[in-house]
């Protein structure tokens, strides 16, 4: 009969959250695995992987549903994950929903200690309950390459009058996440800047795009010298995040008028003017969404 005090030793690492009581459960070449790690972790970058979902779910924890010997120092647990988004996830501000997810562990034990642990649950469940978009595209067919977009508006509706752009490409995956993080707190801080009107972000594999809509080109520079996007450009003019890249400014040339479509006739018409007419059927148009 296998001993299944090593798996409950590691369970109450992880509900105290105690990363060195979790790697204490281990033996030295202890290995732990899931789907979301990419392969089998130990050591420290254990120790980085249980603090970052503490740091997101400072009261996740496991409740048992079974534990059971399957072998000769083997062993399995069917358990429910519980906690609560209170802090930030990959660079996202927490949303304080709760999860419960669903999942088994299979053990290899070893000298009274944890050899191996391969955790098993749908990777999907967390950002689906989260209320996060799943996305499951290709990354490139042919010459068209795929990728994930961020928006973010003040709700004013103003015409834009210049536009900033800033294209760089991150050295690796590392650095696309670095970026993606400084980019977030620089939309935030432009957000608080006197005329900002918008802004659209795209990741396309390592090519990382933003465009920001402003109401002058001298409103656009201040983003240019303050807060985290000018981190974000050291770090791209010391080759440390980025391979190449540049920072532009562009004047509005022409723009032609705001289409409304009237819920009344089911026409495209001119933007709402002062009487938010439609003027071919008189009907009151819907409000304009921010023109950027």
């Amino acid at each position: 009969m296998t001993d299944l005090e090593p798996v409950r030793t590691y369970f109450a690492g992880w509900n105290a959250r105690d990363a060195d009581a979790i790697l204490a459960s281990l033996t030295e070449d202890g290995t732990y695995e899931d789907p979301s790690t990419g392969g089998p972790i130990s050591g420290s970058a254990l120790k980085a992987y249980v603090t970052g979902l503490w740091s997101a779910f400072p009261d996740l924890r496991f409740e048992e549903d079974s534990l059971d010997s399957t072998g000769p120092n083997r062993a399995a647990s069917q358990w429910v994950m519980l906690g609560t988004n209170t802090g930030s996830m990959r660079g996202l501000p927490p949303t304080g929903k709760s999860v419960r997810v669903e999942g088994s562990d299979f053990f290899t034990l070893r000298d009274g200690k944890v050899a191996t642990v391969k955790g098993y649950f749908d990777g999907g469940a967390v950002p689906r309950q989260l209320g996060l978009d799943i996305i499951v595209q290709p990354s490139q067919i042919g010459p068209f390459k795929f990728g994930v977009s961020t928006e973010v508006q003040t709700g004013r509706l103003d015409e834009p009058v210049a536009f900033s752009i800033t294209t760089l490409h991150a050295r690796n995956d590392e650095c696309v996440q670095q970026v993606r993080e400084g980019s977030r707190a620089s939309l935030i801080d432009m957000l608080k800047m006197d005329g900002f009107i918008g802004a659209t972000t795209a990741v396309i594999g390592h090519r990382m795009v933003t465009i920001s809509a402003w109401d002058s080109p001298e409103a656009s520079r201040r983003v240019m010298k303050e807060g985290a996007h000018a981190e974000v450009q050291k770090g791209m003019y010391d080759g440390t995040l980025a391979s190449q890249g540049y920072t532009s400014v562009w004047t509005k040339a022409r723009m032609n008028p705001l289409m409304v479509r009237c819920d009344g006739c089911g026409k495209m018409t001119r933007g709402p003017d002062a009487d938010r007419k439609c003027k071919s059927c008189g009907e009151a148009l819907p409000d304009a969404l921010p023109f950027w």
